[in-house]
């Protein structure tokens, strides 16, 4: 079989299985015997280490032709009840896995979800080799507290999928790899200032989703937080349900927000791993179905629109009470860069790789520190950056320097520190410029006047992929080069409010014109 070229169609996987039914027996046969001997080949890839796959997911480089050479691609669907599922908007082939690559202009994008953000020092020498070997040789930490590897090959999938798998980087079944999104604080278990510990009830509700397979339903992109009220916590990206501690006994919860934000009700601690899931066993049955805009049910924002959170409240299996005026209080500014002491006297230190991108020498340096220092241990932040936890007093300060001299950034003086982007025109067709040079000449530009500017955020396009919700400062892309600035709060003025960036400071202007812009704003 021909490797699929760069400009050759891209077929789903059930689309290959559709194709190779009819191939192997004709328009009038039944076509399913062919299908589901293909299947059981397919979910038995050479090697397997006790994996199995499922029809949820699969390798995007399917071929579509009489023989398929690719065994992570599970094909059992048939294909009119594909076509008619892509007809209805889903998105669950758009969005990269572990097992699901997807192809992007610089390469296919493999994305591994962390659970609880964790990751080893062995791992991450294995991400970087494996990123090396395959794909471009640096890793991007992600707004989710996940790790993703860019420019993955043609015809090389299989192998790095196998060595993710081989690396213990992988869920136990194909279909668990879509729903290990439960958000908590990089600090979970480690922050003095948390009201209660939610370790214990975040491992069990990711064991719940990954074993559990009527779960595994759950789009790609559906997200659970659940907050024990860190100081160092992520409460600005929004999540399907979200659980907060209001106090040692209680939890609030609320959806499609953030925690504090619409709380729906509080119920006992003893009683919030039951009551989120009575909340997913009301909502799993609905994924598909269309609301009362004729949107398809996916997330959980598309059933509020039939259902208010009252109503969706009600199918808890206990007592709700309401919140009165409690509201979550903010988060510590910067809280995940530098050195923080945790509960137990040693500390946690937080760094940013420059634009969330680790290169090869910087994530096997990382794994070194963390054997060193960290007990092996490395944890990702929705910030796009890593923490080493459990260091020592006496080695704080040595391990700082050394991340520093690996290329992170360790203290928020640094424009840098809270700068985010988007892949742009280098690594995706939308994006109208390159993003992520252009970032770092805006925080030279910016940081050459000692004073840093944090919260920028530029995006190719107006999409926005980088940023679930507006930043401070918006570059958003015109031409190469050339950026739309925006600052918040929006304020009502048309095409602003539209673009939900905020208030326009300027129009068409280079990086220089821009950094002058944000430095006028700052000082007024």
């Amino acid at each position: 079989m021909a490797p699929r070229g760069r400009n050759q169609p891209w077929l789903p996987p059930q689309l290959c299985a559709a194709s190779l039914s009819q191939r192997a027996t004709g328009p009038k046969g039944s076509g399913k015997a062919a299908t589901t001997a293909l299947t059981r080949e397919a979910r038995k890839p050479a090697g397997d280490r006790e994996l199995w796959l499922d029809a949820s997911v699969g390798a995007y480089r399917c071929c579509g032709v009489a023989r398929c050479q690719h065994p992570f691609a599970a094909t059992v669907f048939a294909g009119a009840d594909l076509i008619a599922d892509l007809k209805r908007g889903d998105r669950r082939f758009a969005c990269p896995g572990l097992y699901r690559i997807v192809p992007s202009l610089d390469g296919g994008i493999c994305r591994i979800k962390l659970p609880l953000g964790r990751l080893s020092g062995a791992q991450a020498r294995a991400l970087a080799r494996l990123a090396a070997a395959h794909g471009l040789p640096e890793i991007e930490a992600t707004n989710r507290a996940n790790v993703q590897i860019r420019g993955v090959r043609d015809g090389e999938d299989d192998a790095l999928i196998a060595g993710l798998i081989e690396a213990g980087l992988a869920p136990k079944s194909s279909g668990a790899d879509d729903v290990r999104n439960v958000m908590v604080s990089p600090m979970l278990g480690l922050d003095p200032t948390a009201i209660t510990d939610v370790s214990d009830l975040a491992r069990r509700v990711l064991a719940r989703l990954e074993n559990e397979t009527r779960y595994h339903a759950l789009s790609p992109k559906f997200s659970i937080q659940i907050d024990g009220g860190e100081d160092v916590a992520m409460t600005s990206h929004p999540n399907d349900i979200w659980l907060s501690a209001m106090d040692s006994g209680r939890f609030a919860f609320g959806f499609a927000g953030v925690p504090g934000e619409h709380a729906a009700g509080a119920v006992a601690r003893d009683d919030a791993e039951r009551t989120l899931f009575a909340l997913l066993d009301h909502f799993t049955p609905k994924i598909g179905n269309l609301n009362a805009k004729g949107e398809k049910i996916t997330r959980m924002r598309h059933l509020l629109l039939d259902e208010n959170p009252a109503a969706l409240a009600s199918h808890a299996p206990c007592a709700v009470m309401p919140v009165g005026d409690w509201r979550r209080d903010e988060p510590m500014p910067l809280g995940h860069i530098g050195a923080r002491r945790q509960s137990d006297g040693r500390f946690v230190l937080g760094a940013v790789p420059p634009l969330g991108r680790v290169r090869q020498e910087m994530m096997l340096g990382l794994a070194d520190l963390a054997d060193r220092f960290s007990g092996g241990e490395i944890r990702l932040t929705p910030w796009q950056s890593v923490m080493l936890p459990n260091v020592t007093e006496e080695s704080a300060e040595d391990t700082a320097a050394a991340l520093e001299e690996l290329g992170f950034i360790t203290r928020p003086d640094r424009t840098l520190a809270a700068t985010l982007t988007c892949a742009g025109s280098a690594g995706c067709k939308s994006g109208l410029a390159d993003t992520k040079a252009d970032a770092l000449l805006l925080a030279d530009e910016i940081d050459g006047w000692g004073t840093p500017v944090f919260g920028v955020h530029l995006t190719g396009c107006a999409k926005s992929c980088a940023a679930p919700r507006p930043a401070p400062y918006t570059l958003l892309a015109q031409s190469p080069g050339h950026y739309d600035v925006f600052s918040q709060p929006a304020t009502s003025l048309g095409d602003t409010a539209k673009a939900g960036f905020g208030e326009r400071l300027g129009h068409d202007v280079t990086i220089e014109q821009a950094a002058r812009l944000l430095m006028q704003r700052e000082k007024a």
